[in-house]
């Protein structure tokens, strides 16, 4: 155009009709966007709110910039007001007209009163100190978009937290009543029992974090790192499940001593007849060893134990629980009583088994003989009188009382040889099994 004034060239009637359609549509957005803020769920609940910690702290800033905002936008509101008006005077603007819009939608033409006294509590804006502040358009709407996205960034993420966690909470807190009064009907109480002190703990910690939260969200908000959307972020639910899965192993014990409660005489039935077995067979234990002693000589045979007392007293004590419905005494009772029981079991079963050693050694040694007699004898040398008498030495110390091992295996392996070299076969060592390769 030629003309030029402090901000520059003055526009024309098409850039000037061009800026304000722009600053016109800006207007409209930035009037919907303020408009949903004000309406915001999160914003009205921390408007009512009794806020304390970060939440307080972020709310007084948020409130200042928020009020600021609304300043902004009123100002900003003005100028494109006088704008229009300017334009509207003539349907050809003056070259006047165009150089006072050029300095109205360019220049720090828009003036914000008390800018000091709000800015003081925003963090986007630096307190100057001064009573105004002069903004161009431009640079008023940076500004506003510098506060909206501060201001709702704090808005969502209180919002989001007061949307996720209290409810789920409630939902917790619900479970953890139905739970107490499981617990409760089962025996399971506070002071009797860990699994009411757990309750009891995870109630404390419910009520104490919900109050937190509807006080302070923001002190339970994890923010996106990086991110710089508004609201970017996520509820820290880090206590929440904490306790939601130790109620989970509450109830998962109650569920045990439910399962008690309902299988207990079954169990105990159960637990009579084993040790009612390890019983006997400890007898049976006591009897061989008996035997042991009169048939075999030279023979050290361990000593048997009697029946643990203890074991009976606990099931005493197991069945007197149940009688007196005490199943959260009774549930880890059972499972103790129930492994110690197979122990003793077991312990008998080896009893039984270490005592009769010896009398299986005779065993193996008598049924070994006679294997050798029968394969003597279907190489026709029944008769023979080596064997024979070797044989006859064998079967006098084996099936005499008290039988000397020792002696016997010796005569048993002396006839072994002799048959082995009469029938023209290996004769085996001391201590090696006969037939090992499937002569007999």
């Amino acid at each position: 155009m030629g003309v030029t004034g402090p901000t520059g060239p003055v526009m024309d009637r098409d850039e000037v009709d061009r800026a304000l359609a722009r600053l016109g549509a800006e207007h409209e957005a930035i009037e919907t966007s303020l408009l949903a803020l004000q309406d915001h769920a999160g914003r009205r609940l921390l408007e009512g709110a009794e806020l304390t910690g970060v939440t307080k702290e972020r709310w007084t800033s948020t409130e200042a910039s928020i009020t600021l905002l609304w300043a902004y936008f009123d100002a900003y509101t003005d100028a494109l007001r006088t704008a229009r008006v300017i334009r509207d005077r003539r349907r050809w603007s003056s070259r006047e007209d165009l150089a006072e819009l050029t300095e109205l939608l360019r220049g720090a033409s828009v003036t914000v009163a008390g800018g000091a006294t709000a800015a003081a509590y925003a963090p986007t804006v630096a307190g100057t100190g001064r009573l105004s502040e002069r903004f161009t358009l431009a640079e008023l709407v940076e500004r506003m978009n510098e506060l909206y996205a501060s201001s709702l960034d704090m808005v969502v993420a209180a919002d989001a937290v007061w949307s996720a966690l209290p409810a789920r909470i409630d939902l917790l807190a619900a479970e953890l009543q139905r739970t107490r009064r499981l617990a409760h009907s089962v025996g399971v109480r506070p002071g009797e029992h860990p699994a009411g002190d757990n309750l009891e703990r995870i109630t404390r910690t419910l009520t104490r974090l919900r109050e937190q939260v509807i006080s302070d969200p923001l002190a339970y908000w994890v923010p996106t790192q990086g991110s710089s959307a508004p609201g970017g972020g996520r509820p820290d639910t880090t206590t929440y499940d904490r306790e939601a899965r130790a109620l989970e192993d509450v109830r998962r014990e109650i569920d045990a001593v439910l399962t008690v409660r309902q299988d207990a005489e079954a169990r105990l039935v159960k637990l009579r007849d084993v040790l009612s077995r390890a019983d006997r067979t400890l007898a049976e234990a006591r009897s061989a060893r008996g035997e042991v002693l009169a048939k075999i000589a030279a023979s050290e045979v361990p000593v048997v134990s009697g029946p643990p007392t203890a074991l009976q007293e606990q099931l005493a004590t197991a069945a007197e629980y149940r009688r007196n419905a005490q199943w959260h005494r009774l549930s880890p009772l059972l499972e103790s009583l129930e492994q110690r029981a197979e122990d003793e079991l077991m312990r008998a079963r080896e009893s039984l088994t270490a005592v009769t050693a010896p009398l299986a050694v005779r065993a193996e040694l008598r049924g070994r003989l006679d294997a050798y007699k029968a394969k003597v004898a279907r190489h026709g040398l029944a008769e023979d009188p080596l064997l024979t008498e070797r044989y006859d030495t064998a079967r006098r110390m084996l099936w005499s009382a008290p039988c000397d091992l020792r002696v016997a295996e010796q005569a048993v392996l002396r006839y072994q040889r002799a048959a082995a070299e009469t029938l023209g076969q290996r004769v085996p060592r001391q201590g090696e099994p006969a037939d090992r390769r499937g002569e007999a």
